[in-house]
């Protein structure tokens, strides 16, 4: 028997060691592109083309993050970007998240239509309804504005209601009607019973919905014409037709790793929840 069990741990210890292997070859392969990145931005031109490559510039050349300031409307583009990005996941996530809560517990009528016709219209593809979308909004007087690309997003995220309606399906319902007995207001079931318990559901969408505004460029190229109204990675873009051009890449790669920043400051003041998102997630069924 312990031979058996000796043959069976040295075996899970093997297959242990090959996945940490294989997970770890794959985790240099996601990660090299940002590195090679990094370090484009503070090699010289020379070094950028040489070959073989260089992987590490002889002498870094910081000052590349000080002339990216001058090179380009950049600190705009994050003002922008910022403005746009945190209003429409604060706001649209407190609204995605009230109607979930009403689409999985509420006695809504027509409750399950209103729910198909909004997975409905994620079948739509934004390229449809990018030219009916520019025409009303350029009959508002809001292109060149941040507007089109604030409003529609305070109203919520489809795919945000989705995971947090079935996410709450796993909440008994006899826990809102206890509250309910107890005199408990929907607003307060849903600010005091229901939102601490889709918490970690909503840090891991919001995060989710943040990089695909932040990184978002088909939407802001379409309404925004001035530089001081551009977000960050039309900034970015028009970066890399001029500078391109002078085979200034460091500069252009210099940009890039700033537009990273945010993203990786918001992974980590989540990471704790969207863990545990996950680890509920696995836990459940």
């Amino acid at each position: 028997m312990s031979k058996h069990l000796a043959t069976r741990t040295s075996r899970n210890r093997v297959i242990n060691i090959i996945t940490v292997i294989i997970l770890s070859v794959g985790g240099i392969v996601m990660i090299a592109p940002l590195l090679w990145m990094f370090t484009t931005s503070i090699k010289t031109k020379l070094e950028v083309y040489a070959l073989p490559p260089v992987w590490w510039p002889s002498k870094p050349q910081w000052d590349t993050y000080v002339r990216m300031w001058s090179a380009g409307t950049i600190l705009d583009g994050i003002k922008n970007s910022a403005i746009v990005s945190l209003t429409v996941t604060i706001v649209g996530t407190f609204t995605s998240s009230l109607a979930a809560f009403a689409l999985a517990k509420l006695r809504v009528p027509g409750r399950n239509v209103i729910f198909i016709g909004l997975l409905s219209a994620i079948m739509i593809p934004f390229p449809t309804i990018m030219l009916p979308q520019f025409v009303m909004f350029s009959n508002l007087g809001w292109v060149d504005t941040l507007l089109p690309l604030i409003i529609p997003g305070l109203f919520g995220n489809i795919v945000m209601i989705f995971f947090l309606r079935q996410y709450l399906e796993s909440v008994p319902n006899s826990l809102i009607e206890a509250a309910k007995i107890d005199g408990a207001s929907y607003w307060k079931i849903f600010t005091r019973l229901i939102f601490p318990i889709i918490r970690p559901a909503v840090a891991a969408q919001f995060i989710l919905w943040f990089m695909g505004i932040w990184n978002d460029y088909l939407a802001p190229i379409i309404y925004l014409n001035s530089p001081q109204n551009q977000t960050l990675q039309v900034v970015i873009a028009n970066m890399n037709v001029t500078y391109a051009t002078q085979r200034d890449y460091p500069l252009i790669m210099g940009a890039s790793c700033i537009a990273l920043v945010p993203i990786l400051v918001v992974f980590v003041v989540f990471q704790r929840q969207i863990i545990e998102s996950v680890a509920l997630t696995g836990t459940k069924g």
